[in-house]
C-alpha cells in the first residue's frame, strides 16, 4: 500500500462546555477558525475549530442529553496530545507563571530520540492531558 499522509489533520476533543474549552485553549495561542452546529440524536451539537499555526484542534459538544457521556464514551479516548517547543523550560515557566494546571514538578527527562527528550504535561478543562516536549 502506498499510502500518502502529509501530517497530522487535526485532532477533536469531547468536551463539557465548548466556550470554557474555547477560552482555554485562545489563552494558549489558539484562533478560532470556524465555529458550527451539527445534529446529532435528535439534538444539537456544537463543534469549534481552533489553530494555531499549522496545529489545528476540534473541540466539540453534544447535545444535552448526551453531555453525561464526555467521560464515559466506548468508543475510545485520547490520552494525550503533545505539542513541539524550542525551549522546555521557557514553556514551564510561562505556563505556570499563568496557573495552569501542570502535573509534573518540573519537565522530565526521557531516553527517547538520539538525544534524549524533556516533557511535562498538563490538564485542560475536561481533564485532557496536554504534553509540551522538546526533544533534545
Amino acid at each position: 500500500m502506498n499510502l500518502k499522509i502529509n501530517r497530522l489533520q487535526h485532532v477533536g476533543l469531547p468536551v463539557s462546555n465548548l466556550g470554557a474549552s474555547q477560552a482555554f485553549y485562545e489563552k494558549l495561542g489558539f484562533e478560532s477558525a470556524m465555529r458550527a452546529t451539527f445534529d446529532h440524536e435528535g439534538g444539537q451539537g456544537q463543534v469549534a475549530m481552533l489553530k494555531r499555526g499549522d496545529i489545528i484542534m476540534e473541540f466539540y459538544q453534544l447535545p444535552e442529553p448526551e453531555l453525561s457521556c464526555v467521560k464515559q464514551r466506548s468508543d475510545g479516548h485520547i490520552d494525550h496530545i503533545a505539542f513541539d517547543v524550542d525551549d522546555i523550560e521557557e514553556t514551564y515557566a510561562l505556563l505556570k507563571s499563568e496557573g495552569f494546571a501542570i502535573i509534573e514538578a518540573q519537565p522530565v527527562f526521557l531516553n527517547f530520540w538520539e538525544r534524549g527528550c524533556r516533557y511535562f504535561n498538563m490538564l485542560g478543562p475536561d481533564g485532557e492531558r496536554l504534553e509540551f516536549c522538546q526533544i533534545l
